[in-house]
C-alpha cells in the first residue's frame, strides 16, 4: 500500500483510481456546500442592509413617501412608485432568498478555489496557465460590468416609470424589483465578459485576430441588438449606455489578438 501511494504521488499527470477520485470530490463539494451554508447564515443577519443596498438607486430615483396619501402615485407631478410586499410569508420567503443568493455570491471564492483545486490536477501547465489568466481578467470584468449595470439602475427606472398612465399607482412589488436588479447585474456583467471569450479563443488557435477583426461590422451591430434586448428600458441612450463599452471591449480584444498572431507567427503557431 505505501509503494501504491508513493507511486501515485509521483505521477507527473496526476492520475488517479476512481474510488479516489470520488472521494476527492465529495470532499471539495462538502467544503463548497458548508461555507455557503455558512455566509448564508450570516447574511441572513443583514438581510434588510443588503436589500436596501440593492434597491438604494430605484428606491432613490422613484420611490414614492412611504404613504398613499395626495394624488395617486403622483409627487409634485412627478410619477413615483410605491415598494411593496404581499403576503404574510412574503418577508420571510424574501428574505431567505436573499440570504441565500448572497451567500452563494460571498462564498465565490471558497467553492470556486474548491472547483479549481478539484480540476486543476487534471490540466496541463498551458491549460493551467491560461485558466489562472481568465480567472484574473474575468473577475474584474465581470465586476466592472456589475457595477455599470448598478450605475445605470437610475436612469433606466426613470424611463420605465415614466411610461405610468397620469393619476394611476404603481405598485412594485419588492421581489420584481431584487429580480430586475439581479437580472440587471448578471447580464451586464456577463457582458463584459465576452471579449475575454474572443481572446481566449484567439489563444487557443480557435479564432485569428484578423478573423475577427473581418468580422467588426457584424459583431457591431450583434453587441447593438444584444444591448436593445438586455436593458428593460426603451431609452436609447441606455442602450447605448451599455453597447459602448463592449464596443470598446471587443475593439481591445481585437487588437490583442492581432499582436498575439503577430507574435507567434515567427514560431509557425496559429
Amino acid at each position: 500500500m505505501p509503494r501504491q501511494v508513493r507511486a501515485r504521488k509521483k505521477d507527473p499527470e496526476g492520475r488517479m483510481p476512481l474510488a479516489e477520485h470520488l472521494r476527492e470530490l465529495r470532499n471539495r463539494l462538502a467544503k463548497a456546500v458548508l461555507a455557503i451554508l455558512v455566509v448564508t447564515v450570516l447574511a441572513a443577519f443583514s438581510y434588510k442592509k443588503i436589500i436596501s443596498l440593492l434597491i438604494r438607486p430605484v428606491l432613490a430615483s422613484v420611490g414614492c413617501p412611504a404613504s398613499f396619501a395626495g394624488p395617486a402615485g403622483q409627487t409634485a407631478h412627478t410619477v413615483c412608485a410605491h415598494i411593496t410586499i404581499n403576503g404574510l410569508l412574503a418577508p420571510f420567503t424574501l428574505a431567505l432568498k436573499v440570504s441565500l443568493v448572497a451567500g452563494v455570491v460571498l462564498a465565490s471564492p471558497v467553492w470556486l478555489y474548491q472547483l479549481w483545486a478539484f480540476a486543476a490536477p487534471g490540466l496541463h501547465q498551458r491549460e493551467r496557465k491560461y485558466a489562472c489568466a481568465f480567472a484574473g481578467t474575468g473577475v474584474p470584468l465581470f465586476l466592472g460590468g456589475a457595477f455599470f449595470a448598478y450605475e445605470m439602475l437610475p436612469r433606466t427606472a426613470r424611463v420605465l416609470i415614466g411610461l405610468t398612465p397620469h393619476g394611476v399607482n404603481n405598485l412594485l412589488p419588492l421581489d420584481e424589483l431584487l429580480d430586475l436588479v439581479t437580472r440587471m447585474v448578471v447580464v451586464f456583467g456577463l457582458a463584459f465578459e465576452m471579449p475575454l471569450l474572443l481572446v481566449m479563443l484567439n489563444l487557443t488557435g480557435v479564432l485569428s485576430g484578423r478573423r475577427m477583426l473581418g468580422r467588426w461590422r457584424a459583431m457591431v451591430v450583434g453587441i447593438t441588438v444584444f444591448s436593445a434586448v438586455a436593458t428593460p428600458s426603451t431609452d436609447p441612450l441606455t442602450m447605448l449606455a451599455l453597447a459602448a463599452p463592449i464596443w470598446a471591449l471587443y475593439f481591445a480584444a481585437v487588437a490583442f489578438s492581432l499582436l498575439g498572431d503577430r507574435r507567434r507567427a515567427p514560431r509557425g503557431q496559429p
